[in-house]
């Protein structure tokens, strides 16, 4: 993974193809731009480059209104080096880089500090002063500057259109199963394994309770998920909730790793959520819970074998 803060460090990241965008999640669509990004910069012998925004533009001009982020930024590169990309660019977003206007923003990022040679986008883009750039308006930057340029056409899962959007409603409905269809992996959430009161330990059933958890999570409830950046993947049953059979009402993330030998605390911790098993209940005692915990172990087994 090749991530950079910055346009001027890296003289490598010059002369090749450039897609500029949020990228949260890295969907399917934002999948299918990357593969058309790579094919391109390899025409021109140049890197495939992403630029990306931290924090994106919306949290400095809409802070009110700028949604829970569905990947932090090492995520999105993560994901997009899997794509093949072989550089993301996370922009520091400042005020001056927003008063750019369309032309200016092409000319000093894309032309003078990237000398793009081409540009791969999806249909949505907006860029510059007040977003008044277009995929239109870019499209004859790109022609009158004699930069390549291709537009990538939406993408639809199951007649759902495929947006960050849409995902984030799926995800803050429960349905992550509909969400991960969408995002063709897993939605991934990252946080630092704490100490918790060991209740799980001590049924049987030890947790990593992660804290610091910066993106979106679903409603309360057991989800199954797979665990990302430890020796191998280890399926994952998560409590994401308070604890009522016990009188504990915090919110709380906990993820039992099923087969997982080794001490977790203080790592940073990968999980991605694949589907909800079922939804927080009461139990009448420590007995009731182990067997229901049991059937949620053998339940997010199944997590291994994702559908795509």
């Amino acid at each position: 993974m090749k991530l950079l803060r910055d346009l001027d460090s890296c003289p490598e990241i010059r002369g090749g193809a450039v897609s500029i965008g949020n990228f949260d999640g890295v969907h399917r669509g934002h999948q299918e731009i990357a593969q058309r990004l790579v094919q391109m910069a390899r025409r021109f012998g140049g890197p495939s480059v992403v630029l990306t925004f931290d924090p994106p533009p919306s949290a400095i001009l809409r802070p009110a209104q700028t949604p829970a982020r569905l990947t932090t930024v090492e995520t999105r590169a993560e994901l997009l080096a899997q794509c093949g990309v072989d550089w993301v660019v996370a922009y520091p977003t400042n005020r001056a880089l927003l008063e750019l206007s369309p032309e200016e923003f092409f000319a000093s990022i894309v032309r003078s500090r990237l000398n793009a040679r081409g540009m791969v986008e999806g249909p949505n883009i907006f860029f510059g002063k007040d977003r008044t750039g277009t995929v239109e308006s870019l499209r004859s930057l790109c022609c009158g500057a004699g930069l390549e340029f291709e537009v990538v056409a939406p993408q639809s899962v199951n007649g759902r259109m495929v947006s960050s959007s849409a995902v984030r409603v799926l995800i803050e409905e429960g349905n992550v199963v509909e969400a991960v269809d969408l995002l063709g992996h897993g939605h991934r959430v990252t946080g630092q394994v704490v100490r918790g009161a060991a209740r799980g330990r001590t049924l049987g059933f030890p947790t990593a309770n992660l804290e610091g958890i910066a993106t979106l999570l679903p409603p309360e409830g057991v989800y199954a998920g797979v665990t990302v950046g430890l020796d191998r993947p280890y399926a994952a049953a998560v409590n994401i909730g308070p604890n009522p059979t016990f009188g504990e009402g915090a919110m709380k993330f906990e993820a039992h790793l099923i087969d997982y030998q080794g001490d977790l605390y203080g790592m940073s911790l990968s999980i991605d959520l694949r589907f909800r098993i079922r939804a927080t209940q009461r139990f009448s005692g420590p007995d009731e819970l182990k067997r229901q915990l049991q059937q949620d172990i053998a339940e997010a087994s199944k997590a291994l074998n994702p559908p795509f």
